[in-house]
């Protein structure tokens, strides 16, 4: 039964994880028994090169200076990344990287294990993890992506087993490359890439992948491991400088995500691929497998009791695993789509491929390499001293200053529709914040078609003359801020309480009756809309028509047309809201007609100098809704008419919706719009730093970006974001009242004597 200490510990697989957390649970307590069970032989292993951060070798030097002594005598260190595409490289330095072979750290962890006197069973079958549990205090399920104690307790643990488009092969050279190389094969069956790092002095560590349909192309379906390992090496002759690859009973496989809800059950636990995986290209398993020994030895010892310890565990290590594999599915999607990129500048290609994970950035490139980071600014267009950020864009006949924009955010504070005292001050502080474009809220273009009753509207010239008042003190009090309004209809969304009053929940009384493309409601509970006839149809083109007139009368800059979010133009387009057996249901096409109507109508009345965008939702995270394929063809469509701009958002379309959440997440979106569809695009989604605005548009994933909470945290985001940067220059225009402003205010003191001793208890 579980313990306060657990004194007998059984350990299913003998990897790194499985015997590092052996070798630390037995150091901490030399009377425990701790068993490791293995299938293999001890010098059976697969795979060749393992890396490890700086962090994770922190950590095990502090836990066990033995193993870390053992590490750093065999350790091959290096700092740069070489990118090899179409005859072309680049050389980024400072990035440091440490790495061994996998023998070589089996062997380490086997001596510690022995030293210690850790029972390591080789070539042995674990007994089943039902029996485990009832005869040791504790068992860790060490047993790797194929892990049997996990599907054992399938349904308490619940994982979830992602099979992702590459294949790949993990190979070995006799000889070293000097830098971690990324080079890029373009053959006649599609795109091939080659990871390669050092290992030892004269071995490296080599990985090939490509898409499964690549793979197939090539014929490598139909080889055997010798004929694919020589066919490896023919394709990337020049980066092997004409020498062989080996291989250990190496095998083609598609990478799987693994993420399981829970990570113990009793006294089980789960440890390393067994609990998760990451894509190999940010990183090794093994070293969130190490990582997990650490963090489950020190709970051991921290907390009262057993469950204590492994909650503790899993609370410590969930988050750091779920930003991990957030980065690593950016990495392994930036190269399952590595043909998008293929005709990017070349140090531009650089850039992106360097920053694909999102954790480096451009900043820290900067820091890490100035000299390459600012071939790559250079190469964009940026003047000397300006930041990515603060470079102008030119959409038809309007310049943006910087590439900030203000996102549409609903403030629900208008009367009767119109924008009072606290939109003339949202606005305009945002706009006196640098900005380069500032958005209003969905302005609706009917009183039928706000989302709730303070909604703003554009159906009443009185509402055109309040807005003509906030354009004009935007134009006169911060001149080179542009304004847009964004055009909208609440579809089925509409005739609901204020968003604090309780969002998307309909209207206690006072409701005005719903029309959508189909007669579903939005969630239980919400109104069933009416399905619109094409005499209706034509009344709401009318509308947004009307309102877009009045828009321009009203003095702005830009108009936007929310084709988003489950609005009624969003549920036109989208499968699981449009389900009309008329001209406007069926297919895409169908589903396009009316929200291209009504683009064709407003586009006719807008000013031709001025641009027009459109806001979509790429997907409407959820099964047989709007997928990203979908979302390029919309674009696609909204650009042959015309549209200037995209505007890439995502969901809010069905109520049973569920959002891969992360920082930038709907960027991949707009970069796949952007690429494919050779159309401007703004990125909007969790972008809430400078520094990821930087390196997006650096990357070439978007050209605008799009922020809102930070713009409520901070209306003078982007003017702190050049004071933050060293930044004066015509990207960004303090006001001459607030110039006194720009530089940071001082602190309190951060100079206060330190602590001269350290007392041990």
């Amino acid at each position: 039964m579980p313990t306060s200490h657990p004194q007998r510990i059984a350990i299913i697989g003998g990897g790194p994880g499985g015997l590092y957390a052996a070798a630390l649970l037995k150091r901490l307590d030399p009377t425990r028994d701790v068993t490791v069970w293995e299938r293999n032989a001890p010098d059976d292993t697969f795979g060749f090169g393992v890396v490890l951060s700086d962090e994770t070798l922190g950590g095990i030097e502090h836990a066990d200076p033995t193993v870390y002594e053992a590490l750093q005598r065999d350790f091959v260190r290096w700092d740069d990344i070489d990118i090899v595409h179409r005859n072309t490289g680049y050389t980024s330095g400072g990035h440091g990287f440490a790495a061994l072979g996998r023998k070589r750290l089996l062997e380490i962890l086997h001596g510690r294990c022995h030293d210690l006197g850790v029972e390591l069973r080789f070539r042995s079958e674990a007994p089943y993890p039902a029996w485990l549990s009832e005869a040791y205090d504790l068992v860790i399920a060490a047993d790797g992506v194929n892990s049997t104690t996990r599907e054992a307790y399938s349904d308490v643990f619940r994982p979830q087993v992602t099979t992702h488009r590459c294949r790949y092969i993990w190979l070995a050279a006799d000889f070293a490359f000097d830098a971690f190389r990324f080079e890029i094969a373009e053959t006649e069956h599609g795109v091939m890439q080659l990871h390669g790092y050092p290992f030892a002095s004269d071995a490296s560590t080599v990985i090939v992948e490509m898409r499964e349909e690549v793979w197939r192309a090539a014929g490598f379906e139909e080889l055997g491991e010798a004929e694919s390992v020589e066919r490896c090496a023919k394709i990337f002759a020049d980066a092997l400088g004409g020498r062989p690859l080996r291989s250990n009973k190496s095998a083609w496989t598609t990478f799987r995500t693994v993420v399981n809800e829970r990570w113990s059950h009793g006294n089980v636990v789960l440890l390393g691929d067994a609990a998760h995986t990451a894509h190999f290209s940010i990183g090794s398993g093994t070293k969130l497998a190490v990582e997990d020994a650490l963090a489950l030895a020190a709970c051991l010892e921290e907390q009262p009791s057993l469950q204590d310890a492994l909650a503790a565990y899993e609370a410590e290590r969930k988050p750091v695993v779920a930003s991990t594999q957030r980065a690593a599915r950016a990495s392994l999607e930036w190269f399952e789509n590595l043909g998008l990129y293929l005709g990017r500048p070349p140090r531009q290609f650089a850039f992106n491929l360097l920053t694909r994970s999102r954790r480096v950035t451009h900043d820290n490139l900067r820091l890490r390499d100035a000299h390459f980071t600012e071939a790559v600014e250079h190469e964009f267009g940026c003047p000397p001293g300006t930041p990515p950020m603060f470079t102008p864009f030119r959409l038809r006949g309007l310049t943006l200053r910087n590439r900030v924009v203000v996102s549409p955010m609903d403030m629900y504070s208008a009367v009767q529709g119109v924008p009072g005292d606290f939109h003339l001050v949202h606005l305009g502080a945002r706009a006196l914040g640098g900005a380069g474009l500032v958005m209003t809220e969905m302005v609706c273009v009917s009183e039928e078609g706000r989302i709730t009753p303070g909604c703003t509207g554009l159906y009443t010239g009185r509402q055109a003359e309040a807005w003509r008042r906030i354009t004009e003190f935007v134009h006169t009090q911060a001149p080179g801020t542009a304004i847009g309004v964004q055009l909208g209809h609440s579809g089925r969304k509409g005739s609901t309480k204020l968003m604090w009053e309780g969002m998307d929940e309909p209207l206690p009384d006072g409701n005005w009756p719903l029309v959508a493309a189909s007669p579903i409601p939005y969630k239980p509970g919400s109104q069933t809309p009416r399905e619109l006839s094409r005499a209706q149809l034509t009344d709401i083109r009318e509308q947004f028509t009307s309102a877009a007139w009045r828009a321009a009368r009203a003095g702005f800059d830009l108009l936007e047309l929310h084709c988003a979010h489950g609005y009624l133009l969003s549920g036109f387009l989208s499968p699981l809201t449009n389900r009309r057996t008329d001209a406007y249901g069926g297919s895409l096409a169908k589903r396009l007609r009316f929200p291209l109507e009504v683009f064709d109508a407003v586009r006719g009345v807008w000013p031709e100098e001025r641009p027009m965008t459109v806001r979509i939702s790429a997907t409407d995270w959820a099964e047989g809704g709007t997928t990203a394929e979908d979302a390029v063809e919309i674009a696609r469509a909204f650009a042959a008419h015309g549209a200037d701009a995209i505007d890439v958002s995502s969901g809010q379309v069905v109520d049973e919706e569920r959002p891969e959440y992360g920082r930038s997440y709907q960027t991949p979106f707009a970069d796949r719009i952007r690429s494919e569809v050779r159309v401007p695009v703004i990125a909007v989604g969790a972008i809430s730093s400078w520094d990821d605005v930087n390196s997006l548009l650096l990357a070439g994933r978007t050209d605008l970006c799009a922020l809102a909470r930070p713009h409520l945290y901070d209306p003078h985001w982007t003017l702190h974001a050049a004071a933050e940067q060293g930044y004066d220059g015509p990207g960004v225009v303090w006001p001459d009242a607030y110039r006194a402003g720009s530089r940071p205010p001082q602190t309190g003191r951060t100079d206060a004597p330190k602590p001269r001793l350290k007392l041990e208890n």
